[in-house]
């Protein structure tokens, strides 16, 4: 066989194979969007894929076609996000934008999973001599530049006005919540630039801001206990509804957050507002302990007893935050 002969089946053999890989594709997309009549392959048809990649990449005198296969397992997926997410994406903007991201996220996933399994071969072999990203990471990847980077400011936007209003006492969809945040952490592994846009420090970044707001309203309207009261009420909260959004690292920082806010930065007007709580005649009317003892004694007492009260208090909501 002369070499122009060999190039030419080499050619016609991989252009035959592409033809059997494109119907994989399209059937693996139908099943994702639910298109497909079926849910899955049959062995038979997983074989049958499974074998014509491998036949393509594997050595032999038709030559090897790794390269071409992973690029274009590569464009598969940056051709269906430019010609059917993208344009799903336009013009929405808040929960409308959120459900559509999770739901093409949940489409591409499974795209992934079916893909995977075909070009197995390639992640075995030639991916790791590479040291190319594996066929999971690229498509997650794809997903990331192409969808999630260009979102991400509306996406953080729509995420953080959800938790405020949940915070007032409204209710919202937080299964849409967790799955956006669930897509940040997929997509949040081993990237400088993904992390910089990490969705959960926004989030304590925005959490910091809104309680320090609520702090200084609330020190101008509410009585020391009224206060106290309702710090007691949104750690609770904190703890029991949002952390639950957060990845581990970050649930105790959150509530930090909400104690550095409420708590530690105005730690000594509480102490003035408990004082005045305490004794509001003071200026007026000397209680019983005052008749007693020295104005100057008496001071002294009261600053060891907010004090003690103070590191109590202290105290305890440390614990509180340790045994979570």
């Amino acid at each position: 066989m002369s070499m122009t002969t060999a190039n030419v089946n080499s050619s016609e053999r991989f252009e035959e194979g592409m033809v059997v890989i494109q119907e994989a594709v399209d059937r693996a997309i139908g099943i994702a969007e639910g298109t497909d009549n079926v849910q899955g392959f049959s062995s038979e048809d997983y074989m049958r894929y499974y074998t014509t990649i491998y036949e393509l990449s594997t050595p032999n005198p038709l030559g090897e076609y790794s390269r071409e296969l992973y690029d274009y397992y590569k464009r598969i997926f940056e051709e269906y996000i430019t010609s059917k997410v993208l344009p799903a994406l336009n013009g929405k903007k808040d929960q409308d934008l959120l459900q559509e991201i999770v739901r093409r996220w949940s489409i591409l996933k499974t795209m992934t999973y079916w893909l995977c399994r075909f070009f197995h071969y390639l992640d075995r072999y030639f991916i790791a001599r590479r040291k190319l990203p594996s066929l999971q990471q690229t498509s997650h990847n794809t997903f990331y530049n192409l969808v999630y980077a260009e979102t991400f400011g509306p996406v953080k936007d729509a995420v953080k006005a959800m938790i405020n209003r949940e915070r007032e006492g409204e209710q919202i969809d937080q299964a849409l919540v967790k799955s956006i945040l669930a897509i940040n952490a997929e997509n949040g592994v081993g990237s400088l630039k993904q992390h910089k846009q990490n969705l959960e420090e926004a989030i304590l970044e925005d959490t910091a801001a809104f309680y320090s707001q609520k702090a200084s309203y609330w020190m101008q309207k509410k009585s020391y206990n009224e206060y106290m009261l309702a710090v007691n009420q949104c750690l609770t909260h904190e703890k029991n509804t949002v952390s639950p959004y957060l990845q581990a690292k970050n649930q105790k920082k959150l509530l930090e957050v909400v104690e550095q806010e409420l708590l530690n930065a105005h730690a000594n007007e509480l102490e003035r507002k408990k004082q005045v709580d305490e004794f509001p005649l003071a200026d007026h009317k000397q209680t019983r302990s005052e008749a007693v003892l020295p104005s100057a004694q008496l001071s002294v007492y009261r600053r060891i007893w907010d004090y003690i009260c103070w590191t109590l208090l202290t105290a305890v909501l440390h614990w509180w935050l340790d045994s979570m």
